[in-house]
């Protein structure tokens, strides 16, 4: 049998609608973890879903758990021959909350609906369709070859949403059992709806406050103004201190010193596209010099999420005693994670603005990470996808946004390979949640190819 032959296999899979009944099947399983009432059903997935359709192909699977975790993890590993290649996969299988009555009508977030060329349905984007996909190809490789021709690992966990806790312990609890060669994955969005896309890590992302208490209580603008300082004024300028007018961030240790060769190269013939439903990239806003794919994959950015003083709902004449904003840093390799807030506490010391108390949230923070766009294993990844699709797929040294990629990178020691079966415009996180089915049916051809290669004895390891 052959590699096209198995790429044809999967394609027929998908085309008789096979895939289509296994992934309505599991989005009808609403793992919301962000809800306290579905913790029974986060467990029920792995143990209805994910351990028999392992099981089918051979893998030994356990139940993995931590202290730290709200719900258990599926570890999954088939283990040809200690002298193969070992690949690690991961998804989670937990979704956002479904917000059901904001779906439009005749959408459900609980059933797969297709309408007007997308399928729709909480969990298609993130990450239900995405492990499917990827479980799907290893099958299909499976039965075409009567072997995959390497080791594979599989982890599944329940708590992505919510933080992914206990995550980063139970790698670092198994090591050994995790040891693998190459993390390859799928969540997050291509590029753009028609390119297929390789990302190597994720920016890293930091949340924080800044806030002035001034005194206890308003006072009357009519008898105090001019006397007595204005806190929403004064945060307001402090922030305008952090970033120009254009979006250039103003805190020398929030940037990095320069774009590597290797990040500019791989990012030349990338164009940043949200498709129909994205906004209009503005030129103007963002650092200088810098391409719109190097200021989301290449840069920093620094965003205010939210600001309040005063009563918005009902304004009174009255100087407030306190402002309040939400702010986020998301920034790549290169930046001290750890000096982040000390910077920007210098920063608002120099500016004049020692009022500002500037704190973490419990949201905490991500870490960030990419390995080499030039690594062989990439290289590999992207001539197997240009073969299958027949594209030249992109090569992002990061996702835009944040994963806890750090704990395979640096914990398992994994060179990590993303390759995204998604859209920037899925309504990922939000009502109405779709993916275009041949964004699904592209990315199993393409994943199919992988684990074609992977087991063909031409992988970097073997070269």
């Amino acid at each position: 049998m052959s590699r096209a032959q198995a790429i044809a296999n999967a394609q027929q899979h998908f085309d008789s609608g096979k895939f289509q009944e296994t992934l309505a099947r599991r989005i009808a399983i609403p793992t919301e973890s962000q809800n306290p009432e579905r913790q029974p059903i986060l467990a029920s997935y792995l143990e209805t879903e994910m351990r028999p359709a392992f099981e089918a192909m051979g893998f030994a699977c356990q139940i993995l758990t931590h202290p730290k975790a709200k719900a258990p993890f599926l570890f999954a590993q088939r283990l040809e021959d200690p002298s193969l290649p070992t690949v690690f996969g991961y998804g989670h299988g937990d979704v956002i909350r479904g917000l059901d009555p904001e779906w439009k009508d005749a959408l459900s977030p609980w059933t797969l609906t297709a309408s007007e060329g997308r399928w729709y349905g909480r969990g298609i984007a993130d990450n239900k369709g995405q492990h499917s996909v990827n479980m799907e190809a290893l099958r299909t490789v499976l039965e075409t070859r009567g072997k995959l021709g390497f080791n594979a690992k599989y982890l599944i966990e329940m708590g992505e949403e919510t933080g992914s806790p206990g995550l980063r312990e139970l790698c670092e609890n198994n090591k050994d059992l995790f040891k693998a060669d190459l993390l390859l994955a799928s969540d997050g969005p291509r590029l753009g709806i028609e390119r297929p896309t390789v990302f190597l890590g994720s920016r890293g992302s930091m949340n924080f406050d800044l806030t002035i208490e001034a005194r206890k209580g308003g006072h009357h603008s009519g008898n105090w103004g001019g006397l007595i300082s204005n806190p929403g004024i004064q945060l307001a300028h402090a922030i305008a201190s952090i970033v120009s007018p254009t979006g250039q961030i103003r805190i020398p240790e929030w940037v990095p010193e320069k774009l590597p060769a290797s990040v500019r190269r791989a990012l030349a013939d990338c164009e940043v596209d949200g498709g129909t439903d994205g906004p209009e990239i503005e030129p103007w806003w963002g650092e200088a010099g810098l391409s719109p794919a190097e200021r989301v994959f290449g840069w920093c950015s620094f965003e205010v999420l939210a600001y309040k003083t005063g009563n918005p709902e009902t304004p009174v004449n009255a100087i407030p005693p306190r402002a309040w904003a939400r702010c986020q840093l998301r920034f790549v390799v290169g930046i001290d994670p750890d000096d982040i807030l000390p910077a920007l506490r210098r920063h608002l010391d120099r500016q004049g603005f020692p009022m500002v108390k500037a704190e973490p949230n419990r949201e905490g923070k991500f870490q960030a990470t990419r390995i080499d766009p030039e690594d062989p294993w990439v290289q590999w990844a992207v001539a197997s996808i240009a073969q299958t699709s027949s594209k030249k797929p992109a090569v992002l040294p990061n996702l835009g946004g944040s994963l806890p990629n750090d704990i395979f990178t640096d914990i398992l020691g994994l060179r990590t390979v993303w390759v995204p079966h998604s859209y920037p415009g899925c309504s990922q996180h939000a009502p109405n949640e779709h993916l275009p089915p041949a964004i699904l049916r592209e990315g199993l051809s393409i994943m199919t190819g992988l684990y074609w290669d992977m087991g063909a004895g031409k992988t970097p390891k073997q070269a």
